[in-house]
């Protein structure tokens, strides 16, 4: 089967809740989430079978014996009256323990509500993901991607759903390695997170590292992921945190889908006082790489925030804040790439300039990588840039870069197109300590931090980038007035061309 098949398949089942009546894109999504694990813990508890048959050995069921009628097998022999009921008053209740062991889904799933009201669309709907291939590793992950790129609404809290071109760029400019910590604090659908999963696949194992085991699960192996570090990417790399039970729920499924059973995961509010406690032990010291698309406008309960993070800025800028407390969660050394809206460049509150010192004078700033305005439409036309820090560093020279276009127009329909400045902009910083980056009209350059520091630290690369003007040349007006005179008269010798043939 095709990609393009697939995706007319996932067209389709969408189209199916739109005319049914759902017509909230979250909304569409979660519940085909829902369904979609119902169906994988079907598959699952399938396979275990089959294996424990062929082996002659014993496994944990997933359902007990009075739970059989929960199975996916068996809801899709129910009459059509009777699903609705039997779903939401049965399977639903029943999925946070269901879930697989250790993986965080279930976790999201004590308040999930069955929002499909028809039986007809219901039984469509379960018809239509019985034909999915979720069976498949290598696809079900694709599938789901797609799905969620049909998410054109911005949340309240100012999310943004990060392009995956987007991500995949910034993943390769930090470049996370299979042994390190990685975490989004807000994170959303998991973009990020999954994002750096597939470079690690692309980059750091064999074959693309994706080896079944007995029970068909896919797991990821390959020359530098085994034994302890397979265990360490299923239970430890991946780090996320949200205050959105849906993002959850759709976050734990897309790295599900992508082969990561148990991924920390995990309701909270990071800018919140009662952060604190809630780093996973393999990051009691701090994470090594920190990927983030904080919300830019999200509303912010003043008392509740870190003290520590307003000590640093006094703000309830959000995308100020973020800054701050991404740093504190940095281990010493740490990587980070962060999406900030253009303000944080040249805002000039003390708390705008307050970060951005705090930024290149007690850390290390190694990158100001701005983007087009229109990378984040349909949801906003906000400018944007890409910060690339170390904490702990010391700031010397400092990269920018102006991406003029990302391979997709800059409107609402963002089209494919063929200009795309990604791959000279990769290029550039990869090679940046080979090269001579002093040539301020090119795309690439760098300034140094001293004249950061003259300029109230401001980042803004229309600050520090040289235009060069060309000086048009034009004819002389009294030629130009001349071609008009001639070319009237052209008009009005023709005019009475036309009129003395109509008589």
């Amino acid at each position: 089967m095709t990609s393009q098949e697939l995706k007319s398949r996932i067209d389709r089942l969408w189209e199916e809740f739109w005319t049914g009546g759902i017509t909230n894109p979250l909304t569409v999504i979660e519940q085909i989430t829902f369904l979609m694990f119902a169906r994988l813990l079907d598959i699952r508890e399938s396979r275990n079978e089959r294996t424990a048959k062929r082996l002659n050995r014993s496994f944990k069921p997933l359902f007990k014996e009075d739970q059989q009628n929960l199975r996916w097998s068996h809801l899709m022999g129910l009459p059509a009256q009777e699903i609705i009921p039997h779903v939401r008053d049965k399977v639903f209740p029943a999925f946070k323990g269901l879930a697989y062991e250790e993986a965080t889904f279930g976790e999201y799933m004590k308040n999930a509500q069955l929002m499909i009201q028809k039986p007809s669309l219901l039984v469509k709907a379960m018809e239509m993901i019985n034909d999915l291939p979720l069976e498949q590793s290598d696809i079900k992950g694709d599938l789901y991607e797609y799905l969620l790129s049909k998410l054109t609404t911005a949340g309240i809290n100012g999310q943004f759903r990060t392009p995956r071109h987007i991500i995949k760029f910034m993943c390769e400019v930090i470049d996370p390695k299979p042994s390190e910590t990685l975490c989004d604090p807000a994170c959303g659908t998991a973009g990020f997170l999954v994002g750096a999963l597939m470079h690690i696949m692309e980059n750091y194992s064999d074959d693309d590292g994706r080896i079944p085991d007995e029970g068909g699960v896919i797991h990821y192996t390959g020359n530098l992921l085994k034994d302890n570090q397979r265990e360490f990417l299923q239970k430890e790399m991946f780090n996320g945190f949200d205050f959105d039970d849906t993002m959850l729920r759709v976050a734990s499924m897309n790295m599900l889908l992508h082969g990561i059973e148990a991924p920390q995961i995990h309701y909270q509010d990071t800018l919140a006082t009662n952060f604190e406690d809630k780093f996973p032990k393999s990051a009691t010291n701090g994470f090594d790489i920190i990927l983030a698309n904080p919300p830019f406008k999200g509303s912010l309960d003043y008392e509740d925030t870190q003290p520590r993070l307003l000590a640093k800025a006094k703000t309830k800028k959000t995308e100020l804040l973020f800054i701050t407390l991404i740093l504190e969660m940095l281990k010493s050394g740490g990587r980070a790439g962060v999406i900030v809206p253009d303000g944080v460049l040249f805002g000039s509150s003390k708390a705008h300039q307050a970060v951005r010192q705090h930024l290149v004078e007690e850390n290390g700033l190694d990158a100001v990588i701005s983007l087009p305005s229109g990378v984040f439409k349909p949801y906003a036309g906000v400018s944007t840039a890409i910060l690339i820090f170390t904490k702990g560093s010391e700031t010397k020279d400092v990269f920018f870069y102006d991406i003029q276009a990302d391979g997709f127009s800059l409107d609402d329909k963002r089209s494919p197109i063929d200009q795309n400045d990604l791959p000279a902009a990769l290029e550039a910083w990869q090679s940046r300590k080979e090269k001579d980056l002093s040539d301020r009209t090119k795309s690439a350059f760098t300034v140094p931090r001293a004249e950061l520091a003259d300029n109230k630290y401001d980042l803004s690369l229309s600050r520090y980038k040289e235009v060069v003007y060309e000086e048009e040349e034009f004819d002389p007006p009294k030629e130009i007035l001349g071609r008009l005179k001639d070319l009237q008269a052209a008009i009005d010798s023709d005019l009475k061309e036309l009129e003395e043939m109509l008589g």
